[in-house]
């Protein structure tokens, strides 16, 4: 596979926010874990929530479910470091968990401009599957190394709704939330004896190529393989032909571009947004790729 490495710090230099940069530093053992987290900080608010554009599409100060999970994921690769804002942000969802211990989508947004339609339109008052389980799934990876999340009530609440959530399927959901269940189920499946009969039923939804177009996204928007199974020895793998992960992996090698980064192919609504998207995206590819030993 062509992967120019030496051509991401560059990309990163001219194109990524100051918290990709140093997530990139962390993962490529350059730096420690104390960057990447106070880069993080610039994101978190006093109630313990993120917000101010953590989500690139949800340029709004106010603390919001969506960037909980972004932030959720750099305490994910800070481990074995933890940190107590970890376990804030559990009691900051606990705050704005509703009564069926579902998430709601988003709360009100306060600055709309260059926020994305699906995040600035969403309704509070439900719970969404999609975005618990993805927040949840995150946090119990999180909960592996950082024993105040793993025994924090707000966890098991969102645990329980999800399962609830998933087994209540009848038909094949929309592209985000199934690929989402799928990621949680795969992160609970050692915790939780539903898991696994859960994760063989959401397979089936899934073709045999494991491409599932996204419903209202742009054009050529689909979710591939790696979006429900990016790690080697995961559960959620056994649900695809190795072959199927296997090309997979060259498409996305493939996707580097010639100034280094990587892009995505879902709608941009600001500005800064298509920018940091970028720099997130060139993060997430190369830690799959090493995960996957192939870099």
């Amino acid at each position: 596979m062509n992967v120019n490495l030496s051509a991401v710090p560059g990309f990163m230099a001219g194109h990524a926010r100051v918290l990709d940069r140093r997530r990139y530093g962390l993962l490529m053992g350059e730096e420690d874990a104390t960057g990447a987290l106070a880069a993080l900080d610039a994101y978190r608010n006093p109630d313990g929530g993120y917000g101010w554009g953590l989500e690139p599409d949800l340029r709004s100060p106010e603390s919001q479910p969506g960037a909980a999970l972004h932030a959720f994921e750099v305490f994910e690769e800070a481990g074995p470091v933890t940190s107590p804002h970890a376990a804030a942000l559990c009691d900051w969802l606990a705050s704005v968990t509703l009564p069926d211990g579902g998430l709601p989508f988003a709360l009100p947004v306060g600055v709309s401009t260059g926020t994305a339609t699906w995040w600035a339109g969403a309704d509070s008052t439900s719970s969404s599957l999609q975005i618990t389980a993805v927040t949840a799934a995150v946090a119990h990876r999180v909960a592996a190394h950082d024993r105040a999340v793993a025994e924090h009530p707000w966890l098991e609440r969102a645990t329980r709704y999800c399962i609830d959530a998933i087994r209540a399927m009848e038909e094949r959901p929309h592209a985000y939330v199934l690929s989402f269940a799928v990621r949680f189920l795969d992160a609970v499946h050692d915790r939780h004896p539903a898991a696994a009969d859960l994760l063989k039923r959401l397979g089936a939804y899934i073709p045999e190529d494991g491409r599932v177009p996204v419903e209202g996204g742009t054009a050529d928007e689909a979710l591939r393989p790696l979006d429900f199974a990016p790690y080697p020895g995961s559960p959620a793998r056994a649900l695809f032909d190795p072959a199927v992960i296997a090309a997979d992996l060259v498409r996305l090698a493939g996707e580097q571009q010639d100034d280094g980064g990587w892009v995505v192919d879902y709608a941009r609504f600001s500005p800064a947004g298509s920018m940091e998207w970028r720099g997130a995206a060139t993060v997430h590819a190369v830690q799959v790729l090493r995960a996957n030993e192939l870099i």
